[in-house]
């Protein structure tokens, strides 16, 4: 017999016939369909809320509040030196929107602090919000500078796009 749609069928074995439940004692799931007899479980329209331990306290009350979360932390974007070498050319201007287009970073919209592992043999104009004391040597022993980026020159660069 030729394999056609009209004779598809699945695998036996793998197809199972649907509970029918409520539907006459004939069917095995009659009467209670499989619900027991009487309490909340058993009436249409129960919905257990979570972490709902019969009425006993519940283990995210049982538990003691630990910690807070500070919403003043300071959140830093961290680029390695080895990064800004290997996809920077010499005499190339680094910003935080500049490493956010190349795909570097993320989002812009935290502090970029250049970090010193690896080597600078490039002469690099990095502006960032904060620099280690190994970068900043590394890429001005390099011949580059290390500007710093501050809240007033944010500030003054949206006036001017403004």
């Amino acid at each position: 017999m030729a394999l056609a749609l009209n004779n598809i069928k699945p695998a036996k074995g793998s197809t199972h016939k649907k509970k029918r439940r409520g539907r006459g004692p004939g069917s095995g799931l009659g009467k209670t369909a499989g619900r027991g007899h009487k309490g909340q479980k058993s009436r249409s329209g129960y919905s257990r809320r979570a972490g709902f331990e019969g009425g006993q306290m519940p283990l995210q009350r049982r538990l003691p509040k630990r910690g807070f979360t500070n919403i003043f932390k300071k959140k830093w974007i961290e680029v390695r030196l080895s990064t800004l070498e290997s996809n920077f050319n010499a005499g190339d201007e680094i910003t935080p929107d500049i490493l956010r287009e190349r795909g570097l970073i993320k989002k812009a919209k935290h502090d970029l602090v250049i970090l010193g592992n690896g080597e600078v043999g490039k002469k690099l104009t990095v502006n960032a919000h904060r620099f280690t004391k190994s970068a900043k040597e590394k890429i001005e022993k390099a011949g580059g500078t290390a500007n710093l980026i501050t809240k007033q020159a944010k500030s003054e660069e949206e006036k001017t796009e403004e």
